[in-house]
């Protein structure tokens, strides 16, 4: 009986995987997890390690019958890099085009090199007016760099050791009995405070103080392209975090387009409503609509041309650019009419005389009584109260809670 299941769990398949299980089951769990591919470095470490341990017939046997504590007394926990075993295992083929376990024909590793850092990601919140006419802005950011004094060394030549409370790893594995389960809870190791690297306090870096870097505060020039889109990313390679034993990864930028009070996007064309008065709509006139750039658009209605509610008109050539070649796309525009609250009788047959005839009204049988009627503004608090009363008519039925007195 398997005493503990988390590599299973973290490779995802039962204690009874077989070589050939375990061995797809890391290859599946690789490709998504690895730091090259945007993965969490920190559980694909915890994946290859517990791959390295469960192909390993007697590490699986020993963390089977006594789990990690099992493995802890018998020295196994230990183990090469992740970024070592993962090339062993499948060729040491890149994910930029080498071969190996990537496919592909030849080629170098870049597994065999140093790793990237973590990219920094910052939003820019921009307006639809910066991507219509585009923008350049400024980013003030921190990030490590490598100590100029130590160059990166963390104190005097030699000082630095690994630590033999975590082996290295620096994390450290603790049980906690609960009743008949045994719980592993995973901490960072305190001697070395997670790096898995020891210092002595006289040897350290007087200007890190052994951290190995410094932060530092940059500026980075963004430029936002005519045209650019909601989502889209501008990338500074090698602008990230510096580490002695990684490569800088990049900062990215991911821009985000603020809502906008006249305007919707839709790809590179703009949707806007507009409300004309019944005069305008009827007989023709202007309005005009205010664009994103320095220029107000003047829109003529022809006499004659009616314009109903809600018609939906398109000014070509008047969108959004594109971003590569900064072709405009069309402008769409919803018309709402609005019409007056009142109207002067006198002004009445003058409208008859414009205006096609009245719909003659229906003809109903001579048995049929005519009621006239007028017709009245709706109060909506009255038909609100009206609907509570039919509702709690309908809830009669309900069992209600009465107060009895004692």
């Amino acid at each position: 009986m398997v005493r503990e299941t988390k590599f299973y769990d973290l490779l995802e398949v039962p204690p009874t995987a077989s070589e050939s299980e375990l061995k797809k089951a890391y290859r599946k769990k690789a490709l998504r997890l690895h730091p090259d591919k945007g993965g969490d470095p920190e559980l694909f470490k915890e994946v290859t390690h517990a791959y390295e341990i469960l192909s390993d017939p007697d590490k699986r046997s020993i963390y089977d019958a006594r789990g990690e504590a099992g493995l802890s007394e018998q020295g196994g926990m230990g183990g090469m890099d992740p970024q070592d075993l993962f090339s062993q295992l499948f060729g040491g083929g890149g994910f930029g085009g080498g071969g190996g376990f990537f496919g592909g024909g030849g080629g170098g590793s870049r597994n065999q090199g140093p790793r990237k850092t973590k990219d920094l990601v910052h939003r820019v919140h921009v307006t639809l007016e910066d991507l219509y006419k585009g923008k350049v802005t400024k980013l003030a950011l921190t990030r490590n760099r490598i100590c100029s004094k130590c160059k990166g060394k963390g104190g005097k030549e030699g000082a630095v050791r690994s630590c033999n409370t975590c082996s290295g790893r620096g994390i450290k594995v603790t049980l906690r009995q609960m009743g008949p389960m045994i719980q592993q809870i995973q901490s960072p190791c305190d001697e070395c405070s997670g790096t898995g690297e020891i210092i002595n306090a006289k040897d350290r870096c007087v200007q890190c103080k052994g951290k190995k870097v410094m932060p530092e505060k940059k500026f980075l020039e963004v430029h936002i392209d005519k045209g650019m889109k909601s989502g889209q990313t501008i990338q500074f390679r090698g602008e990230s975090d510096e580490s002695p034993t990684a490569e800088p990864g990049d900062v990215v930028i991911v821009v985000e387009e603020k809502p906008h009070e006249r305007f919707k996007r839709q790809e590179n064309d703009l949707i806007t409503e507009v409300d004309v008065d019944l005069l305008t709509a009827l007989g023709g006139g202007q309005f005009a609509i205010k664009h994103l750039d320095d220029r107000a658009l003047i829109v003529k209605l022809e006499p004659g041309e009616v314009v109903k509610h809600g018609d939906l008109k398109v000014i070509h050539g008047q969108g959004m650019p594109s971003q590569r070649h900064h072709e405009p796309g069309d402008m769409y525009i919803k018309l709402t009419v609005h019409f007056p609250e009142s109207i002067d009788p006198a002004a009445i047959p003058m409208l008859e005389k414009a205006l096609a005839p009245r719909k003659p009204i229906e003809t109903f049988a001579k048995n049929i009584v005519l009621d006239e009627v007028s017709l009245d503004d709706v109060d909506t608090r009255s038909r609100g109260g009206m609907r509570d009363d039919d509702r709690m008519e309908e809830d009669g039925d309900e069992p209600r809670v009465q107060c009895a007195n004692q």
